[in-house]
């Protein structure tokens, strides 16, 4: 799995960000470019501004960290067309340039913060991560759907 603390990770994928149009079609999935980038946004918004999420109860936070969490952090790709949380659905219009300018803010500040920022971080659903947890849930997420839009 490819680094996204790393310089040239980052950079790789603002790079595939960038070639995205604000007309680029998915080859699956429902969701158009600018909500796409926003759903991206999501992962980051929680983990940088947990406050602003209602925290998923004691029961469903059992759920996600023993069933869910495994498929999240682990290496392997995401399949096309799969479920996700009702915090990431993403319906309404959205600004694709302003998405575009969050997400590679977020990315930028995600690889200047290091790795060591993350080690033991607290996940709005899952609990405490390893760096490499992180890495994995964050990078092949956007891999994922930048994969989606051809990028």
């Amino acid at each position: 799995m490819k680094n996204i603390f790393t310089i040239e990770v980052s950079n790789e994928i603002i790079d595939r960000i960038n070639n995205l149009t604000p007309t680029a079609k998915p080859t699956w999935g429902k969701m158009n470019v600018a909500q796409m980038l926003a759903h991206c946004n999501v992962s980051y918004a929680q983990a940088y501004y947990p406050e602003n999420f209602k925290k998923p109860n004691f029961f469903l936070k059992l759920i996600l960290k023993n069933l869910v969490k495994s498929h999240v952090v682990n290496t392997k790709p995401f399949n096309k067309n799969g479920s996700t949380a009702p915090d990431f659905i993403i319906t309404d219009t959205r600004n694709f340039e302003n998405e575009k300018s969050i997400l590679i803010e977020n990315i930028k500040k995600t690889q200047q913060l290091g790795a060591a920022y993350f080690e033991q971080r607290e996940n709005f659903s899952f609990g405490k991560l390893t760096a490499s947890e992180w890495n994995n849930m964050l990078y092949k997420h956007l891999d994922h759907h930048l994969n989606q839009f051809d990028v």
